[in-house]
């Protein structure tokens, strides 16, 4: 597969040679671990006001979210117990998972959480190095991948999707594809299972019983929280099923990458997307542009869908090649690029989920 990850292994032993240095001199504190690169939960919470920025030391688990929809998860969770765990995000300010490269402050602050919970797809080969060279006795570790179990589905290519390169880059030592870099035919997983109203349900359960496991004295708050959450998540995921029924042509089409699998797949849309979710292209040959352009005709198709970021021109030329160009462009929000300010102004999980609905209700032509 074609992902084109920039790569990550050469910068590693620099960064925990740094690292270890930093540790030594004590600089690895809490006041360390709130630098620029991560949102602290207090800074994203309302609820914690004034004291933003003080980064009290903290009186619950030391948590680390990888990505937003865990760090947002966890924030439910925890409730009013969050500001005194202080979670943090390590991948903010829009950045894209896919092409993340830890500093120094980010490895510190593996090192020195009680809890870290990480996706464990391809995109996180970094975590499992930093894991491995920052040991911490009693640190636990929440791998969405593993308690999923066999929810997890590998990627696929659909028809008139963009061909792969299947000359992989080589990723250094120790990776997918084996001790020395051997190009071993191994699966690749869709790591976008967030997008899964079924696998947030999961996963919230997974998380709450962690952190009942880790701090008993408040082991009722979280078992209260997680299932007030889930009632939420389950319900929202009954309006996707309703919304879907009520479609008499159940069909999206992507003139992008396409991380939605999950929850295509919880539904029953079928789709159609210029190229797989974690693919690092954005220019698509002239044979996968008919091809969708066709689609759109063919199936009368009102809509062209993107993925969150500014840049739509692929789906914009698709529409140009269609019979009549009509089609509006629209956008399912993947919440790989929630930034800082996002969360500061309310972004959740839900509400994004909630937007995504909307959209989805217009794109396959659903009336209130």
């Amino acid at each position: 597969m074609n992902r084109k990850y920039i790569r990550r292994t050469s910068a590693f032993p620099a960064l925990l040679l740094l690292l270890t240095a930093i540790l030594l001199c004590g600089c690895a504190d809490k006041s360390a671990a709130s630098g620029a690169g991560a949102v602290a939960g207090d800074a994203a919470a309302p609820a914690s006001g004034e004291n933003a920025g003080e980064n009290p030391a903290a009186a619950g688990p030391k948590i680390v979210a990888t990505i937003f929809p865990e760090y947002d998860w966890t924030r439910e969770i925890l409730g009013d117990l969050a500001e005194e765990s202080r979670p943090e995000l390590l991948i903010d300010n829009g950045v894209d998972p896919h092409s993340f490269q830890p500093g120094v402050e980010d490895l510190a602050k593996i090192a020195d959480c009680d809890l870290l919970i990480y996706v464990g797809g391809t995109s996180d080969a970094w975590v499992e190095k930093a894991l491995a060279q920052t040991p911490r006795e009693g640190r636990q570790v929440l791998r969405l991948m593993d308690l999923l179990g066999d929810r997890v589905r590998e990627e696929e290519t659909v028809e008139g999707m963009e061909p792969e390169d299947h000359e992989h880059e080589a990723h250094g030592e120790g990776d997918a594809h084996g001790e020395g870099g051997e190009d071993a035919e191994t699966p690749e997983y869709d790591e976008h299972v967030w997008l899964s109203l079924k696998n947030a349900v999961l996963c919230c359960e997974a998380i709450g019983n962690k952190l009942a496991e880790m701090d008993p004295a408040h082991a009722e708050n979280y078992r209260k929280n997680t299932e007030s959450y889930k009632e939420k998540l389950q319900g929202l995921d009954k309006q996707y099923t309703e919304t879907v029924s009520r479609s008499s042509n159940p069909v999206l089409l992507f003139g992008d990458r396409f991380p939605f699998r999950y929850l295509t797949e919880d539904y029953g849309i079928l789709y159609y997307a210029a190229f797989p979710g974690c693919s690092a292209e954005t220019e698509a040959s002239f044979e996968t542009v008919t091809f969708l352009a066709g689609k759109a005709d063919e199936l009368h198709l009102k809509y062209v869908l993107t993925i969150d970021g500014v840049n739509h021109r692929l789906a914009e030329t698709i529409v140009e090649n269609t019979a009549d160009r009509s089609q509006q462009v629209l956008s399912l929000n993947s919440m790989q690029s929630v930034s800082r300010d996002d969360i500061q102004s309310g972004t959740g999980y839900l509400s994004v989920m909630e937007q995504n609905l909307e959209v989805l209700k217009k794109a396959l032509d659903v009336q209130d």
